[in-house]
């Protein structure tokens, strides 16, 4: 219960909370309510037999005490006629000197007896009577002469019991409707209240680091949702402010870096024809300059897909070629090793350019940990080409399948700095993919191995071409 709370929204528990507080309170009323209701009743019923044994006792006579009741207090008491209320005249002796039509025979009909011109009252069963349920018994004293007698009232309670049979079902049928329309008016209400925090969330959910240009809506007001969204686009600003120094930064630093780069190569290389320096320094300064070089190059990239600038030049490729030539250059270059190629011509749009590294690095990526195979397939699926290369070396542990392909990611087995890695390979090409609108996952090669598969979009034929 109290998980299921946590993650409730917002909406729904200010709903169940207010709807809950609500139904605590509406029952605690109805109940308080019903019990002042039939208190009510059941004083109107005792000042009811509080006038019927006043008006009783006023016809009371000695005649009457002494066995003889005159026809005016018979009268009085309903001897002849079934009325409402049900009467005795007691005395000392709980002798029934006079009663109602409907208690002949009927002894004492309660134990109470108040002092003369006493009143008391209460509330019982009197089977006696013929009904199933209370009655309120009334019980007034009097005396004539110094000769006490009592005059008893019961008043039925059936028509108390009738209107709070009503009130029961109208709280019955009420509450629950009550409570529903509650339920839906805080559902809605909250909703309306919310929507400006749903404008900000889908609106941040919408913004990316490709650009934090984005502003969330300001609603109308300063109240807390007001304060929210300027504070976020504040936020939001300074992010972009930073984004942007950032990108500079890298830029800049990659442009400065390839002069100094390629001068240094150009020296050694000249160094190198000369014979004026040792052959291994030249090669060493050769190698290290190069790999340098190919770090600048994919910096520059990098920055370029940030800019959002990798897919600028939108041109009709043949993946199938571009793939082709790779394959053609792996089996020159990569003695030892098994590839194998299936593909079928495929068309898409993008940067030739950029497609083409992407598949180099693909390829060098797999050629660096194969064992002795390196497969390539192109096949179009579904309205997407999709290029799977794979190889059959160590693998990618399923842990580590996602974070290969973010920015200077190598993991334990390519940290020699031998293997030539710079863990800027996978993210290149994903960063390529995703600028073409295309997907990429890393997965297990069946076999062995890792397989890095690339999903694009496939180019609808041209006129030119039907």
């Amino acid at each position: 219960m109290i998980t299921w709370w946590r993650r409730a929204g917002v909406r729904v528990r200010s709903t169940v909370a207010a709807t809950t507080l609500l139904a605590v309170l509406v029952v605690a009323g109805a109940l308080a309510g019903l019990v002042l209701l039939r208190e009510a009743l059941i004083s109107v019923d005792e000042q009811t037999g509080e006038v019927q044994a006043r008006l009783v006792r006023l016809s009371v006579t000695d005649r009457a005490l002494a066995g003889d009741p005159a026809e005016r207090l018979l009268t009085a008491v309903g001897a002849d006629v079934e009325r409402g209320s049900h009467i005795q005249v007691l005395t000392g002796q709980d002798e029934v000197v006079a009663a109602s039509a409907g208690l002949q025979g009927v002894p004492a009909l309660t134990g109470l007896r108040p002092q003369v011109a006493g009143l008391e009252h209460e509330v019982v069963d009197l089977p006696a009577l013929g009904r199933e349920g209370p009655w309120v018994v009334t019980v007034l004293g009097g005396a004539l002469d110094d000769r006490r007698f009592w005059v008893v009232v019961a008043e039925s309670t059936e028509d108390a019991d009738r209107v709070l049979s009503r009130a029961v079902l109208l709280l019955a049928i009420g509450t629950p409707v009550l409570l529903a329309a509650i339920a839906v008016a805080t559902w809605t209400f909250v909703g309306r209240s919310l929507r400006p925090v749903e404008a900000i969330r889908s609106t941040v959910q919408g913004i990316t680091s490709r650009g934090l240009d984005g502003r969330v809506p300001v609603p109308p007001g300063s109240d807390e949702v007001s304060r929210l969204a300027v504070t976020m686009n504040e936020m939001l600003a300074r992010l972009e402010l930073a984004q942007r120094s950032q990108r500079r930064f890298v830029a800049d630093a990659s442009h400065e870096l390839r002069s100094p780069v390629a001068t240094l190569r150009a020296a050694a290389e000249v160094w190198g024809r000369e014979g004026s320096v040792d052959a291994r320094f030249t090669e060493l300064v050769g190698s290290e300059s190069g790999r340098l070089e190919a770090l600048v190059a994919d910096l520059l990239l990098l920055a370029r897909a940030d800019e959002g600038r990798v897919a600028g030049v939108s041109s009709e490729v043949d993946l199938d070629e571009v793939v082709e030539v790779e394959v053609a250059r792996l089996r020159t270059v990569a003695s030892g090793l098994d590839v194998r190629a299936r593909t079928v011509p495929v068309r898409v749009a993008g940067d030739g350019a950029a497609l083409a590294r992407v598949v180099r690095n693909l390829t060098d990526n797999a050629v660096r940990y194969a064992g002795s195979v390196v497969e390539l397939e192109l096949a179009e699926v579904e309205g997407s080409a999709v290029l799977t290369v794979a190889d059959d070396g160590p693998g990618i542990p399923a842990a580590d399948r996602e974070r290969v392909l973010e920015r200077f990611v190598r993991l334990d087995s390519s940290r020699q700095r031998g293997s030539g890695g710079t863990g800027l390979g996978l993210a290149i090409v994903a960063e390529v993919v995703a600028a073409h609108g295309g997907t990429v996952r890393v997965g297990e090669r069946r076999g062995g191995g890792a397989s890095v598969r690339v999903r694009l979009p496939v180019q609808p034929p041209s006129a030119a071409s039907r």
